[in-house]
């Protein structure tokens, strides 16, 4: 239950309940999702999985259990579900919804190890094949890391690039997919063949990809696996380069799966991501970039019209200089029930919307459109039935943290079927309170930023501002909803809320996002400033004497870049969130090839490039009290990036707060449930 309170709080955030995104049955009547909630009065998380009637909106509890999660439809009344146990094991086990007592559920097998992102999908033989990631050992075991001999020593040895990532210390253990076929007797599921089978075993490849590959990097249909891997003879501190394989596969209970074999896209070498089959199983669509050293670079939508011939890959909107006619960045991609037309999800200034493409790229002769029936951004979407023409959305708004609605692309209408704060209403928040800014940035192109007020907000009376800076740089503020920064918690405080979209923000075209290589400190900063100054100028209702401006990430970094430059004495305080102090120790990271695409080459090659946007250069003008957040498990800027700026802000008598976690990562401030 959501802590009572008059307002919007930090502890209502935290303990609203959390929904997953929801996943349709075959016939489209109900849907299987998962909520947790923590209490701060027990101090305790709670989870269940729970089954949607799409008809009335209303819900039922299948599995209360901290242990149990991602729930997968077999048929329109039977789920799949893992249940965690002893030593790092996992059991698959299997429920009905028509049966109102967990006790019914069975286990259909148990493996020693944690196995994870979950698919499944009904074979013509009638059996339904299943895929679960899970870690290997280098011999192509499964990995069990809490049920291995402990060493009697705790040194790491390491003579190559990429030794830690994220918040953990990379092993010889890599990541890998395992298939298996369901197969029913006596109305029971059970596994067929010789259980699990690792996809990936011998190959020295690795999927999904981490720290955040998930259900997205994999797919399986009627004729096999396809997967998204790191290219195995590359170092993936310096390059983002991952490629598409398939592996052909019929019944899923093969003992030694045919070696993968890797999709062609010449001219094309980056990140590859979003790999889906079609119905009929012979086509994949998928999305890659272009550079092998930009992880931010523009997705290019690809189809392969055949899984038989792995060398003939045909691309939407090509274009003859390579850049692509459609200046967005598709992410999800969804097929329609007779694989005519794809949907896929794209930004598009602050919302992540739907968009409508014929399935082949010969027929994409006009950009797509946009479905925008959906309030807020989509993030995550299915069709409604294996044969509706309907979509079953999930998304969020800077007011809800979670809306159910069925969208009709034929029409662009969409229907609500449940909204766990009831539209914001159960927070106390309503769209009224939410705006949007436009100004002229430092060139010759405009600037969005998003607006939050409170939600007792009066026109005559004047607000102290929070200035929101986004991390990325590569990102963007969204008309979406976040447990780590949330605009509302800041409003119903009492300040308007201004989070600008500046040059490296997505969504807004290619041209502004990477407007900002080279320019870390300038661009940027000076949108900043204008945005500033139009506050100031067009926003009588705040007051721009009693400012305070916060951000993670390049966020942070920012914040330490303003502290050195005029726009710093404008704010009474500054929030530094796992930042960067100097732009000299970017090669303390773990992903090397971020700094050499955005500073324009190695620190050794371009030097001065690095030290052109170092906060570090201008801690002389440093002068504005600070907040410093750091985490010591953050390895994508070590806590010496919170220690050194607090150490400066310290000795200058600046008054200074460091605000320490010695078991998060980076960005990642414990969200409790």
């Amino acid at each position: 239950m959501t802590l009572k309170a008059t307002k919007f709080t930090p502890e209502v955030l935290l303990t609203a309940p959390r929904r997953s995104a929801a996943l349709p049955s075959p016939d489209g009547t109900r849907a299987l999702f998962t909520v947790s909630t923590y209490s701060f009065e027990q101090h305790k998380k709670t989870s269940q999985i729970r089954v949607l009637d799409i008809a009335s909106g209303q819900s039922t509890l299948l599995v209360e259990d901290l242990n149990s999660s991602e729930p997968n439809w077999l048929s329109d009344d039977e789920f799949l579900y893992l249940k965690n146990g002893d030593k790092g094991a996992t059991s698959i086990f299997v429920g009905s919804v028509s049966e109102s007592s967990a006790s019914s559920h069975y286990e259909v097998s148990s493996v020693n190890g944690g196995i994870s992102n979950v698919k499944v999908k009904k074979l013509p033989n009638g059996t339904t094949a299943l895929a679960v990631s899970a870690l290997a050992t280098p011999d192509g075991e499964l990995a069990n890391p809490d049920a291995e001999k402990k060493p009697y020593s705790s040194a790491k040895i390491y003579t190559s690039l990429f030794v830690r990532h994220w918040d953990s210390w990379v092993t010889e253990n890599s990541s890998s997919i395992w298939y298996a076929a369901l197969e029913k007797r006596d109305g029971k599921y059970f596994l067929g063949g010789k259980g699990l089978v690792n996809a990936l075993a011998g190959t020295k490849l690795s999927s999904p990809v981490p720290p955040f590959g998930g259900t997205g990097d994999f797919d399986i249909g009627p004729l096999g696996l396809v997967f998204v891997a790191k290219d195995p003879e590359l170092n993936p501190a310096i390059y983002t380069k991952t490629d598409l394989y398939f592996i052909p596969l019929t019944t899923f209970t093969e003992a030694k799966p045919p070696s993968p074999k890797i999709v062609a896209t010449p001219g094309l070498h980056g990140y590859t991501s979003s790999p889906v089959f079609s119905h009929g199983g012979r086509k994949v669509a998928f999305a890659r970039m272009r550079s092998k050293q930009y992880e931010s670079d523009k997705p290019r939508l690809l189809l392969l019209p055949d899984v038989d011939d792995v060398s003939k890959v045909e691309e939407f909107y090509a274009t003859h200089n390579g850049e692509g006619g459609w200046d967005a960045r598709p992410e999800t991609i969804v097929w329609s029930a007779d694989d005519s037309t794809l949907y896929v999800t794209a930004e598009k200034e602050a919302r992540s919307l739907v968009w409508e493409f014929p399935a082949s790229p010969a027929d994409a002769k006009e950009l797509p459109a946009a479905v925008k029936a959906v309030e807020g951004s989509v993030g995550d979407f299915r069709l409604l039935s294996d044969s509706s023409s309907k979509l079953f959305v999930t998304s969020t708004s800077l007011i809800d943290n979670s809306c159910y609605s069925v969208v009709d692309p034929s029409h662009n209408t969409a229907a609500i079927v449940s909204s766990n704060s009831k539209q914001g209403k159960t927070f106390g928040l309503s769209r009224s309170s939410v705006g949007e800014i436009r100004f002229k940035g430092a060139g010759e192109y405009e600037v969005h930023a998003l607006v939050m007020r409170p939600s007792n907000f009066d026109h005559s009376k004047k607000y102290p501002l929070a200035f929101l800076i986004h991390g990325g740089p590569q990102g963007a503020w969204a008309d979406s909803w976040s447990t780590r920064w949330n605009p509302a918690i800041f409003a119903e405080q009492g300040y308007v809320v201004v989070s600008p979209n500046p040059t490296g923000s997505t969504g807004y075209g290619m041209a502004l996002q990477d407007g900002i290589k080279g320019e870390w400190g300038g661009r940027p900063y000076n949108d900043l400033v204008n945005c500033f100054e139009y506050i100031a100028d067009n926003l009588p209702y705040v007051d721009t004497e009693r400012a305070v401006a916060l951000g993670a990430s390049y966020g942070g970094y920012m914040i330490n870049w303003i502290q050195g430059h005029p726009l710093g004495r404008k704010f009474k305080a500054l929030v530094c969130h796992d930042g960067v102090y100097s732009t000299l120790n970017q090669y303390s990271s773990e992903e090397l090839f971020f700094p050499i695409h955005d500073f324009e080459g190695t620190i050794y090659e371009n030097r001065e490039g690095y030290e052109k946007w170092d906060p570090a250069q201008h801690i002389n003008s440093w002068a504005t009290p600070q907040l410093i957040i750091h985490s010591e498990l953050d390895y994508r800027l070590p806590i010496t990036e919170g220690l050194a700026p607090f150490n400066v802000l310290q000795s200058k008598g600046i008054p200074s707060k460091l605000l320490m976690f010695p078991d998060e990562n980076h960005v990642s401030i414990s969200e409790l449930a």
